[in-house]
């Protein structure tokens, strides 16, 4: 299966922030609401991809926007946490409000999803930000 332009193009992007590059996939299904990217990333990078107060995953968002704009189409990115506890959650969505929806369909309560992982990354965050570059 080919990959088309919006999908080399989250790829490109992300590849380039993430320690594990090999392990970005990006699957895009269309319909009625537009085009959905779901993002799959390395669990030790979904802190990098998603950033500091989502900022990372909003900027991916708004860098779709500008392309869809050009191609007349209505992006949305999904960022799916794959931390090999189970079933897949969506962590980051411009579609979901809360409380997030996993995979699967079932909600996902706010609580839960601030895991040790979530906790983990904030502190991998926390470290960077310590130094002095």
């Amino acid at each position: 299966m080919s990959t088309t332009i919006d999908q080399q193009f989250v790829e490109y992007i992300v590849k380039s922030l993430v320690g594990h590059p090999d392990d970005v996939s990006v699957e895009r299904i269309i319909d009625e609401k537009g085009v959905l990217l779901s993002l799959t990333v390395h669990p030790e990078d979904l802190g990098r991809v998603i950033g500091k107060r989502g900022i990372t995953a909003q900027s991916l968002r708004t860098l779709l926007r500008a392309l869809g704009t050009k191609n007349d189409a209505r992006y949305n990115l999904k960022i799916v946490n794959t931390d090999g506890r189970g079933e897949d959650v969506v962590v980051s969505s411009s579609d979901y409000a809360e409380p997030v929806e996993n995979v699967s369909g079932a909600v996902v309560d706010k609580q839960d999803e601030e895991s040790d992982y979530a906790k983990k990354s904030r502190k991998e965050l926390e470290e960077l930000d310590d130094l002095d570059i």
